[in-house]
């Protein structure tokens, strides 16, 4: 048995299964689960963010949801300082941490340890990007990106507007390529003695079940949910209104489309999420790879699975 801290990792893609087998797992292997998403942090926000329900949990601890209001600011780093507080409250009481969720970039900062070198807010440089971004375009300043530092480029979408601005801000401040940061951190070695688990499952049953997913957050109440968050004060430009699924049906309440029109950019920009969550994973080491096809869409095979893995390896 290894000295380093035991941990498992259950991940996918959104709407893969990763709820229902994750709290089997907590049960089976007196787990507690911490959640490594960007929305389920944020309290108001359940509906959208598909948050697991208090009746879903069923009794087990889940740590990182419902902990910051919408309005406050989260991002890696402050998500792999809570983490690492949560894996090491469950290690003292004798329990295994269980990560749980579909942001692939936080669970390998929190797996890895990664550095995140502290650079100077500059503001000078992030306001003269982001003019640059709205006279000239997310195109324009992908290109920009695309010079200084190309394997950035083509990992960072151009819509993606914020992660290109900081790519650059981070080259203008330091001299180096966020590309050779990254690279450098992730041959870093883990603290932890960990399993890493991705479900997956055909890609086309995927699509199907995203859109089957969008259509019931729509029949529980999303556009109410959102009209609640706005009426709170929650703006577009909100850390946690760029959600897939609060910034669509804000456009429709603020008169931008329709609703019809607002949930069909729901279901395709969710499906392109998969796609690039699946790719992210594809990406990692140290990587298992459960198929639901495999396991008949059985998740207590699944589990066994696990169990006996986790007997074998890091129990």
């Amino acid at each position: 048995m290894s000295a380093r801290c035991p941990l498992l990792i259950i991940t996918g893609p959104t709407a893969v299964g990763k709820t229902s087998l994750s709290i089997q797992a907590a049960k089976a292997l007196n787990g507690e689960v911490i959640s490594a998403d960007s929305m389920q942090v944020y309290r108001h926000m359940d509906i959208g963010s598909a948050k697991v329900t208090k009746e879903e949990m069923d009794g087990v601890p889940h740590h990182l949801i419902d902990v910051l209001e919408p309005w406050e600011p989260f991002h890696v780093a402050i998500f792999q300082n809570m983490a690492r507080q949560a894996v090491e409250d469950i290690r003292s009481r004798g329990r295994l941490p269980i990560i749980v969720g579909g942001t692939g970039f936080y669970i390998q900062a929190l797996l890895y340890d990664i550095h995140f070198q502290e650079t100077e807010e500059d503001g000078t440089i992030r306001r003269e990007l982001e003019r640059l971004g709205e006279e000239k375009g997310a195109e324009y300043l992908h290109e920009m990106l695309a010079e200084i530092d190309p394997e950035s480029a083509a990992a960072i979408h151009a819509n993606n507007r914020k992660r290109v601005i900081r790519a650059i801000e981070y080259y203008r401040q330091t001299g180096k390529r966020m590309s050779d940061h990254n690279r450098e951190e992730k041959a870093r070695t883990s603290p932890y003695d960990f399993l890493y688990y991705v479900i997956t499952m055909d890609r086309a049953a995927l699509y199907e079940r995203i859109d089957l997913r969008v259509d019931k957050m729509v029949e529980q109440g999303l556009v109410e949910e959102v009209r609640r968050l706005k009426e709170m004060g929650c703006t577009r430009d909100m850390v946690s209104m760029q959600g897939l699924g609060y910034k669509e049906i804000l456009d429709y309440l603020n008169g931008d489309c329709t609703l019809e029109e607002a949930v069909e950019i729901i279901k395709r920009d969710t499906r392109h999420f998969a796609k690039r969550q699946l790719t992210w994973f594809k990406r990692e080491r140290d990587t298992r790879w459960l198929t639901q096809e495999e396991y008949q869409f059985n998740s207590s095979r699944m589990l066994q699975k696990i169990c006996s893995d986790c007997e074998k390896e890091i129990q």
